[in-house]
């Protein structure tokens, strides 16, 4: 990684990994190691979710950031056996043959892949995706045969600490950078925000409380109710 010079540009898809992630009754997240996923063809993430004007005093008062995470498609040359029994939920018979049930639990997992730049690759890591089963396609060969890709749609939200993703860039620490694809890098959510100390604080309205779990971006009325 050369440290501290810009990109200018991005382009290309590489280095697609899934990483099966666990939440305990607490919320807390923890990964397996990530596991490469061959044949990466194109990956397109779209936000989900759009701000919502709050009105005051005869005027947009706030806008609110309403981060419903993403949604995407990931398009493959084959999804791989191994997405499809860890995530999936498919099952491998002892004849080894995959069988799909309709009671198969889809599992969350961690995404990570990466972009290729003209200085430096920019890795991505979405913390808790859902994916959704693949159709099943194919047609007839002709003069010339056209390999038939598969894709995978899939749903990215927040994890319980507002974690949605995370990417690389000229800042990144070059350990960091480095491990990408070793362990889920999972940053302190504290301090890449800033930190809110009166998260989670009890506000009285019409003498009932009212929990509010702020965010980074503190609404200008929360500040108001709070005298923060």
């Amino acid at each position: 990684m050369a440290a501290g010079k810009k990109n200018k540009v991005k382009f290309g898809l590489n280095k697609v990994h899934f990483a099966m992630c666990h939440i305990d009754d607490d919320g807390n997240a923890t990964y397996d190691t990530p596991v490469r996923i061959p044949g990466g063809v194109s990956l397109s993430v779209n936000p989900s979710g759009e701000p919502e004007n709050f009105y005051a005093d005869n005027r947009v008062y706030y806008v609110i950031n309403n981060n419903s995470g993403y949604e995407g498609d990931l398009e493959l040359a084959l999804l791989s056996l191994e997405f499809r029994k860890d995530v999936l939920g498919e099952l491998l018979d002892q004849k080894g043959v995959l069988v799909e049930k309709n009671d198969a639990e889809l599992k969350q997992f961690a995404l990570l892949f990466e972009f290729d730049g003209d200085v430096n690759h920019i890795r991505h890591v979405l913390y808790c995706c859902t994916a959704s089963r693949t159709a099943v396609e194919g047609e007839t060969n002709t003069d010339t045969k056209t390999p038939k890709t598969e894709t995978c749609s899939f749903t990215a939200a927040a994890l319980d600490n507002g974690l949605v993703k995370c990417r690389t860039c000229e800042e990144t620490d070059s350990e960091v950078y480095a491990n990408w694809y070793k362990a889920v890098y999972v940053p302190n959510v504290t301090e890449a925000t800033g930190g809110i100390s009166n998260a989670g604080k009890k506000i009285m309205i019409d003498g009932k409380p009212v929990k509010f779990r702020a965010s980074a971006a503190v609404p200008r009325l929360y500040m108001a109710l709070t005298g923060s």
